[in-house]
């Protein structure tokens, strides 16, 4: 007999396996009065990498990526500040695009095709307020930026990419401070 209703299941063996992990790690930041962190995920520490004595809250985003692989997985981040307030919450892995499926070689010989020099980055300076070292979200949103150290963010844009968006402006806006700032692409 089926499923109540009429309906019916697909046997366990059909199911599509998936890419989500059963648990979502969790890396710890304990911020200390220095400004330095300690980071442990999953109960295990995150040493810094060679040559930095200490992970630093400017490091925030590499602390990231090297917790995750480059972001290739998801992670619960708890941050516990100094003054004893804590903030949760859970990073997506980044989208990386699908790989372009490999063409049957043709038999037939190539002709060599003169390469085209793509156009140089066009910049955009984000001005400050930012805080430094933080994520910062560039609107089309084609791409991602750290801000520097003095909370600065600049940000390159491939002009493909906005020629495609038909953008006029450009809007950064910071994930920790909140900053938003609008500019014009031409």
């Amino acid at each position: 007999m089926g499923a109540p209703g009429g309906m019916r299941h697909a046997p366990a063996s059909a199911a599509v396996p998936s890419s989500v992990p059963v648990s979502v790690p969790h890396l710890v930041l304990d911020v200390h009065d220095d400004g330095t962190l300690t980071a442990t995920l999953d109960t295990r520490p995150v040493d810094p990498p060679d040559g930095v004595s200490a992970w630093r809250r400017a490091m925030f985003a590499q602390i990231i990526d090297h917790a995750t692989g480059d972001r290739t997985i998801a992670v619960r981040v708890t941050v516990h500040e100094s003054d004893g307030t804590t903030f949760t919450d859970i990073l997506p892995a980044a989208k990386r695009p699908a790989p372009e499926p490999v063409a049957e070689e043709k038999s037939e010989p190539r002709r060599a095709v003169k390469r085209q020099r793509g156009a140089d980055p066009i910049s955009v300076d984000g001005g400050d307020g930012f805080i430094a070292g933080e994520d910062v979200a560039v609107a089309l949103i084609a791409a991602h930026t750290d801000a520097t150290p003095d909370g600065r963010a600049r940000a390159l844009l491939d002009p493909a990419v906005v020629a495609a968006a038909r953008a006029g402006e450009v809007v950064l806006v910071g994930r920790v401070s909140g900053t938003i700032a609008v500019r014009s692409l031409s």
